[in-house]
């Protein structure tokens, strides 16, 4: 995913695919349709730190990587996996899923499971939570620690810019 921020439902998926595989890989992934708020770098760091935060004795196999280019299947080619693991919160979800994880299989035989967000979080996105820090609004429930100290600076940076 772009992962632009990290939130708490994410982090709960990622946590309970990580219970079901041996190894799961975080991919921080460039979306040409999109202009991220933070680098590629900064978010891969805020998902370690975030996932440091909600399972500080790293029982889990979890890695987190970046592709800023290329399909993710040939990452997933590169890494061995078997299968891409994407959570779903809504039906729109599912369709805008259902096509990427069918084409995914076509190009390289790489199943796509579906895990549904857990009910705390499956109103939670990026995209709103980043408005709502715009805003100046609390994401304290949606995002851990770090990430909502990193809004709120990139927040502040843009008023001083004169920025949104």
């Amino acid at each position: 995913g772009s992962f632009d921020p990290v939130t708490r439902g994410h982090l709960d998926v990622a946590i309970r695919a990580a219970s079901l595989f041996s190894e799961l890989h975080i991919v921080v992934v460039h979306n040409p349709a999109k202009t991220p708020r933070f680098s590629s770098e900064e978010r891969v760091q805020l998902i370690r730190t975030s996932l440091a935060e909600l399972n500080p004795r790293k029982s889990l196999r979890i890695t987190v990587d970046t592709l800023d280019s290329g399909l993710l299947v040939d990452y997933c080619r590169m890494v061995g996996a078997k299968a891409l693991v994407k959570g779903i919160r809504t039906n729109v979800d599912v369709d805008y899923e259902l096509p990427m994880a069918q084409v995914n299989r076509d190009l390289s035989g790489v199943e796509t499971v579906f895990i549904p967000a857990d009910p705390t979080h499956g109103h939670i996105s990026s995209s709103l939570v980043r408005q709502v820090a715009d805003l100046g609004g609390s994401v304290d429930k949606y995002v851990t620690a770090p990430v909502a100290k990193a809004l709120s600076i990139w927040v502040a940076n843009q008023k001083l810019e004169g920025g949104s």
